[in-house]
């Protein structure tokens, strides 16, 4: 205490406790520099959110049960054409917009009195969007919106069987969503190639 007393005292001594210790703590702090996007971390999810085993089974139980009622082979929701024409750099934004869709206009209609765990479920991916309020597309929207669109249309096209697809397609959608905001992607499952 002495010591600090004899710095305040002095200028020199002031100076050097500012550059000792002020100027390393400004350094190293985690506020963002001047001109530089905070965007990118806000389309970031922890991997953790992801390696819960509970929602995790309980996810791909409930797209396994509504895959076996589905009798469209041929239509994928949930795909790489989803990410047609857009850059790596938007594909959380694109998948945090899927996952709106897929809670808003499916599980939480009737949907939700035909298969369990379809609360569980939906709350988290809620919670998984919620975190990512903030995460913005960054350059042309035009495709995105035009993904989106396809992906609606033809989930309506499908009538009944399109609420069914995008249940039985949670698994893919669990995947796609880790793959696209988490910094270490996971291999999408066989699924996929079919």
């Amino acid at each position: 205490m002495a010591y600090l007393q004899t710095l305040s005292k002095s200028f020199p001594g002031w100076v050097f406790f500012c550059c000792c210790c002020c100027l390393p703590l400004l350094l190293t702090s985690s506020l963002p520099l001047k001109g530089a996007s905070t965007a990118h971390h806000a389309c970031k999810l922890r991997k953790i959110n992801f390696q819960q085993p509970y929602i995790r089974n309980r996810t791909y139980t409930l797209a396994k049960m509504a895959s076996a009622s589905d009798k469209d082979t041929d239509n994928r929701l949930i795909g790489q054409q989803l990410y047609l024409n857009i850059k790596e750099n938007n594909r959380c934004y694109l998948m945090k917009r899927v996952v709106e869709i897929v809670v808003k206009d499916v599980l939480l209609t009737e949907v939700k009195n035909q298969y369990p765990y379809v609360e569980e479920v939906a709350q988290f991916l809620a919670s998984l969007t919620s975190e990512l309020s903030k995460c913005k597309f960054s350059g042309n929207r035009e495709h995105i919106e035009k993904n989106l669109e396809q992906m609606k249309n033809k989930m309506e096209q499908l009538g009944e069987n399109g609420k069914t697809k995008a249940v039985g397609e949670l698994d893919l959608l669990f995947d796609y969503m880790e793959n696209a905001c988490t910094d270490i992607p996971k291999k999408v499952g066989k699924k996929e190639k079919n």
